[in-house]
């Protein structure tokens, strides 16, 4: 039987734990579809994806090391990581590790076909956090105009 861990995570102040409570959700689905048991699960609250300084994220990727279980589970590759960047370099580290890094939501497969589609997604999660960004800060600017 393969082995996981699960991560989970949510953005801001303003989301709750049924953010979290959604994810595992979708996770315990996959998981029990695919006889895979979970050996721990690391859950950061509040934490921005854009950036890899995430106290349970640091603590998973660490635990990697010690090669004990097959795959890092996660409801979108957003939740890893919104950093294009980042995403690989960490994504490396889990595969020199032996460990595979799963979207449960997004299926995307072990072909060439999958690397392009890996890769629009995590660009996409990039932009989509640039593009926010962007916005609140436009509208930020134009409340102090009025």
């Amino acid at each position: 039987m393969k082995t996981a861990v699960i991560y989970a995570r949510y953005s801001s102040e303003r989301q709750t734990e049924q953010s979290i409570e959604g994810q595992l959700r979708k996770i315990n689905e996959y998981v029990v579809a695919n006889d895979i048991m979970v050996v721990n699960t690391y859950i950061d609250r509040a934490m921005t994806g854009t950036n890899d300084n995430r106290k349970a994220f640091q603590q998973m990727m660490k635990d990697s090391t010690k090669k004990a279980w097959d795959y890092v589970l996660v409801y979108k590759l957003d939740r890893f990581s919104r950093d294009k960047y980042e995403t690989a370099i960490h994504r490396h580290t889990l595969k020199t590790n032996g460990v595979k890094l799963i979207s449960v939501m997004e299926n995307i497969p072990d072909t060439p076909e999958g690397i392009i589609l890996e890769s629009l997604l995590e660009g996409m999660n990039q932009y989509y956090s640039a593009e926010l960004s962007q916005k609140v800060k436009r509208g930020l600017n134009e409340s102090r105009l009025y």
